[in-house]
């Protein structure tokens, strides 16, 4: 065990050693931790349901219903009526013929992308794209190219060069998790259409937050399931519970069903939690206020964080355009370039009483360490405002250290 520990040692070094933290209550604006309370600003909570009443009885009402786990995998005896339910309502919330739940994220992500590619195919994916997405693409045998971030035009080169049908999936983020910008869907959805290329989004922080009645990057570019054949959400962020799913078209949730391993080989998601997602879904599509709210607080850090010239990335630091300019994303990157320098902006905040994490690689690449501030429908104006104060007093550590 000595090179683990030798490991160890390097990562503390290297300022890259990662601890968790212990929370004694329920997530939400203001959490309870190390007996005392912190303001919380790194959550992915954005519409604030992970507390929700309604949200919290559901789970009650399912767990009385049934039982609190599945039992087994869902071709075995686990899948639910619940469970059935909500796929039915995530298929009609994305606008496609069906949709398929998965126990996490990560593993819809592996899933997804080894059941559709294999050996002699190639995928591109977005130079910024999340770690499952490349570790299903690496666990699928299939060539790996990475494009540079969000540029549509280099993608379309590779895909041209490549010729039609070389190409098995285009994969991208919506929305972005470490830098809260939006993929040009747009454009990369008529690129894969005129090559005939399937191209795969995972809306893990857009779904919930943009678009009408909350659908995501994709309905807020208005494109249709032809345009995005391969759509993954996940339930744990907007939704405010667990899991995650995939939505397309008959034939491929069926032959997920029969390919995806991450979906074969595991136990079902808890029914009571698909219950209680059930009325988070309904809640979210339907309480408009939220993401209205949220967008005021966005509109309302980022006016402060502009006064106070923080280091935010080039798109958040220029004016809006005018009424039509897209609507804000919950996450600032607040860039720090160092990993010490990230982690001692993260503790100076701590002192202070407000939770911040400091992201380093591998998650974000070198030289790019920061803080991620995230907000939640669910904080007040006066939270924001503290936020922006503490980081005010922060001061010259945070230009200088």
């Amino acid at each position: 065990m000595k090179e683990l520990a030798g490991t160890l040692h390097r990562l503390r070094r290297a300022h890259r050693y990662r601890s968790r933290r212990v929370l004694d209550g329920a997530q939400g604006p203001e959490i309870a931790m190390a007996g005392r309370r912190w303001l919380n600003f790194c959550s992915n909570d954005y519409l604030g349901l992970a507390a929700d009443a309604r949200v919290v009885a559901a789970l009650r009402d399912g767990a009385a219903r049934f039982g609190a786990g599945s039992g087994a995998a869902h071709l075995v005896c686990g899948h639910g009526a619940a469970h059935h339910r909500l796929e039915e309502m995530l298929a009609d919330f994305t606008g496609r013929q069906r949709a398929l739940l998965f126990s996490t994220g990560y593993m819809a992500n592996l899933g997804v992308i080894s059941a559709l590619a294999g050996r002699g195919d190639d995928l591109l994916a977005d130079r910024l794209c999340h770690a499952s997405l490349l570790d299903g693409a690496l666990l699928s045998r299939a060539r790996l190219r990475r494009y540079p971030h969000l540029d549509a035009a280099a993608l379309d080169e590779a895909l041209a060069r490549d010729g039609a049908g070389r190409i098995r999936l285009v994969i991208t983020e919506g929305v972005f998790s470490m830098d809260g910008d939006m993929a040009p869907l747009a454009k990369i959805a008529r690129q894969c259409r005129a090559r005939d290329t399937w191209l795969m989004v995972d809306d893990a922080h857009g779904l919930g937050v943009l678009g009408p009645r909350g659908g995501g990057t994709t309905a807020h570019f208005g494109l249709s399931p032809q345009d995005v054949p391969v759509l993954v959400g996940t339930l744990g962020k907007a939704l405010g519970t667990a899991g995650a799913f995939v939505a397309g078209d008959e034939d491929l949730v069926e032959y997920l069903i029969q390919h995806a391993r991450t979906y074969l080989y595991t136990t079902a998601l808890p029914p009571a939690v698909a219950h209680a997602t059930c009325t988070s879904l309904t809640l979210a599509r339907d309480e408009h206020w939220r993401r209205d709210r949220l967008q005021a607080l966005c509109r309302r850090f980022l006016h402060g964080a502009r006064q106070l010239d923080l280091s935010l990335p080039p798109a958040l630091q220029a004016e809006p355009a005018g009424e039509n300019d897209p609507p804000l994303v919950p996450i600032f990157p607040l860039l720090a370039g160092e990993d010490a320098r990230a982690l001692r902006w993260s503790e100076a905040l701590a002192r202070r009483g407000i939770l911040v994490t400091a992201i380093r690689p591998p998650t974000v690449p070198e030289g790019s360490a920061r803080l991620r501030i995230t907000l939640s429908a669910a904080h007040h104006e006066e939270h924001v405002d503290r936020l922006l104060d503490s980081l005010a007093q922060l001061g010259r550590s945070l230009h200088e250290s």
